[in-house]
């Protein structure tokens, strides 16, 4: 068994409309040191995937079914007390999108991160923030802004603090949703150079939920596209880019600029993604694909691997394989 896996997780939001299915039967796997990247439109499930592995859902959000495991052991079936303690921020954590409500504008950062500390080990209040400069250092912020509140941070400094609070327990994944998206492009190449610095230092797994396909390209291992709720295509990152076989992963990578390639107009995915209350029969994205089909409005395709390591869920996956 891998060092993590997601075993056909599915959940749902209860809204006044109904049921809302935001991640139906995803599974996939990691291994220990490897990256994992999550794409797809907002609204995909991407977001959900990770609240459902940290425990983190909403109210009105539940895990239907599905295992999760984490060295072989199924922490969905944890009491959440014991996951609180042993897994949240221990084993697994997490670096939030927007740094700037992540972090408590009334206490100074160093106690901040020395708050996780103190709930997760027997150590002293001193010890922890001892700990707490060095994990500063290690992010590239300078020890003495451990005494700073987070309005005397910038924007990138607040995100480097975000991920030495993911950092603080000495975790075996981490999962970064969206960390550049409130950041400029010259902020946004420093946090992911540093991410993957401590990836590579630290033997620490990874799983990165971000729009930003160029940045996929550069820090992941592997891809898992999703499209409503679903996974459309799971292969390795060269596979994805230089072989997209999901007519949605081929308009997807169609619509980012080609910085070295000849310059052309951004192809644009037409439509807009479907109601997860009620969604279309059959594929789902058969109402924005222009290789529809009878079949596609009326069966739903399931994932099924095309080549090695490459899965697909569309009807016409084999021919759509080297175009």
């Amino acid at each position: 068994m891998s060092f993590f896996e997601v075993k056909k997780l599915n959940t749902t939001y209860s809204t006044f409309d109904g049921p809302l299915k935001a991640v139906e039967d995803v599974s996939f796997k990691l291994k220990r040191g490897k990256s994992l990247g999550i794409a797809g439109e907002s609204g995909c499930g991407k977001s959900t995937i990770s609240n459902s592995i940290m425990n983190l859902l909403p109210v009105l959000g539940r895990i239907d079914s599905g295992e999760i495991y984490l060295n072989g052991k199924n922490i969905l079936e944890m009491d959440l007390e014991d996951f609180k303690q042993d897994i949240r921020w221990k084993k697994i954590s997490m670096v939030y999108q927007g740094a700037m409500n992540a972090l408590n504008p009334l206490m100074k950062i160093g106690n901040q991160i020395s708050e996780a500390i103190l709930f997760h080990e027997q150590v002293t209040k001193n010890e922890a923030f001892e700990r707490s400069k060095k994990l500063l250092k290690m992010v590239g912020i300078e020890e003495s802004r451990v005494h700073n509140y987070p309005f005397q941070l910038s924007g990138g400094m607040k995100q480097r603090v975000m991920i030495a609070m993911a950092l603080a327990c000495n975790p075996e994944l981490i999962i970064a949703d969206e960390p550049t998206t409130a950041l400029d492009v010259i902020v946004s190449r420093q946090i992911i150079n540093l991410l993957m610095d401590l990836k590579n230092e630290l033997n620490l797994s990874l799983i990165l939920i971000t729009h930003d396909l160029s940045v996929m390209a550069q820090v992941c291992d592997e891809i898992l596209i999703m499209y409503a709720g679903k996974i459309v295509e799971y292969c390795d990152i060269f596979t994805a880019y230089k072989n997209p076989v999901h007519p949605y992963t081929y308009l997807l990578l169609s619509s980012f600029p080609s910085l070295i390639g000849e310059k052309k107009r951004v192809d644009q995915i037409p439509g807009t993604p479907p109601s997860l209350i009620n969604p279309p029969a059959g594929c789902r994205f058969h109402p924005r694909c222009q290789h529809t089909k009878e079949i596609c409005k009326t069966e739903v395709p399931q994932l099924v691997e095309i080549e090695e390591k490459h899965f697909c869920a569309c009807h016409f996956a084999e021919a759509f394989m080297n175009r």
